[in-house]
């Protein structure tokens, strides 16, 4: 069996049809917007003061993400389909549709003269771009369990593709990895080629934790920003993996998101929960597009509410995601640092609490003491000398 088709799935838990005529008018638009509890649960309205995300260019790696759609117009870039499956229709672009939406979604108005666009869906980076690529295939595609459908590695190559296209963040609401919850050493690769090249990847965390709560990959891939789910009341839900490399968590209950189709979904999952962060570091690095992976990690991380005792566990990672707090962090970061390099190469599962201290300390105190040795040395040999 192909790896691809094995494993590699749309973190979605639940899925409702929330609207849309057949012929694509949307007349849910208001509902939509109205039901999209995570703009003030992420402090956006504030967030949006600062930074909409605009020069950033966002690869969604997905099902594929319908560019058509009102709410997603002029924000999508074709990118390659790298499944090796025939894209059918209505079996495509579902799930990436809807992760779009919640990081790019622009929303629309249904009188074009009016300026504001007060219907539909709008997502954290409203100015970002998205760079749409097909890796895996809907869950309900019959192609997903045949033999020898897919392509192998789709997702490392993915990565790379997107890394090479100069995406600013990579979203993966994905698990599975290539058909093992092991990982696979391509992807790895793939992961810190693109952070090579200045990518921040988010990923979702996994919709089992209240069962068998597997390590899910690609989240678990070192410097993979792992994003966890919450309710309206920030609880981390039932079904959020818990695992020591989660990063923050986000709303992943009753999420309103576009559809492929051209109307609107209701869904459950960490899929929401990752898209949703996958915006917040758009808005970051357009606001401060100097800033390295690790230190946008590190401002999604410190820019966070609700955080657990101890400034870490396994359940809420550092906290619930807050896009004001994270710009926050980051305007504190971008003027502490000097150099846009993680320190000391870091690509590990989860930054430092703090930068690390200063070497100099250390190399003063060296210096010291080997002049105070060879001072010892010189007396020691003049005293030798005397008769």
């Amino acid at each position: 069996m192909s790896r691809l088709m094995a494993g590699l799935v749309p973190v979605c838990l639940t899925a409702v049809l929330v609207g849309g005529a057949p012929d694509g008018r949307l007349d849910t638009g208001a509902t939509a917007r109205a039901r999209q509890w995570q703009l003030s649960a992420l402090q956006l309205p504030e967030a949006w003061r600062e930074s909409e995300g605009k020069g950033v260019l966002v690869a969604v790696l997905d099902t594929g993400v319908n560019g058509r759609h009102p709410d997603l117009d002029g924000a999508v870039i074709e990118g390659p389909d790298l499944t090796g499956a025939a894209r059918e229709p209505e079996m495509w672009g579902h799930h990436g549709t809807a992760m779009a939406s919640l990081i790019a979604g622009r929303g629309h108005s249904d009188d074009h003269a009016r300026a504001a666009k007060d219907d539909g869906v709008l997502g954290v980076a409203p100015e970002a771009r998205v760079l749409s690529v097909r890796v895996t295939l809907e869950n309900g595609d019959p192609l997903r369990g045949k033999r020898g459908s897919g392509s192998r590695d789709a997702l490392a190559r993915g990565i790379r593709y997107a890394a090479d296209q100069g995406a600013d963040v990579i979203s993966m609401s994905l698990g599975g990895g290539s058909g093992s919850w092991e990982g696979s050493a391509a992807e790895e690769e793939a992961v810190q080629y693109a952070i090579g090249r200045g990518a921040v990847l988010v990923a979702s965390a996994g919709n089992d934790g209240n069962s068998t709560n597997r390590k899910n990959f690609p989240a678990a891939y070192p410097g993979v920003i792992a994003v966890g789910a919450v309710d309206k009341r920030l609880r981390v839900t039932p079904f959020s993996n818990r695992q020591d490399y989660l990063s923050v968590v986000a709303p992943g209950t009753e999420i309103v998101t576009a559809d492929g189709a051209g109307a609107y979904m209701v869904g459950d999952g960490t899929s929401s929960a990752a898209a949703l962060v996958a915006g917040i570091a758009a808005l970051v690095r357009s606001a401060h597009p100097d800033l390295s992976p690790y230190h946008v990690r590190m401002a999604v991380e410190q820019g966070t509410r609700r955080r657990p005792p101890g400034g870490y566990d396994s359940s809420y990672g550092h906290g619930v995601a807050d896009a004001a707090l994270a710009l926050r962090a980051a305007d504190r970061l971008a003027g502490s640092v000097g150099s846009p390099a993680a320190p000391g190469g870091y690509f590990g599962g989860g930054p430092p609490a703090s930068p690390p201290p200063s070497r100099l300390p250390v190399v003063v105190g060296m210096l010291l003491l080997a002049a105070g040795m060879s001072v010892r040395v010189v007396v020691r040999h003049l005293r030798e000398g005397v008769t």
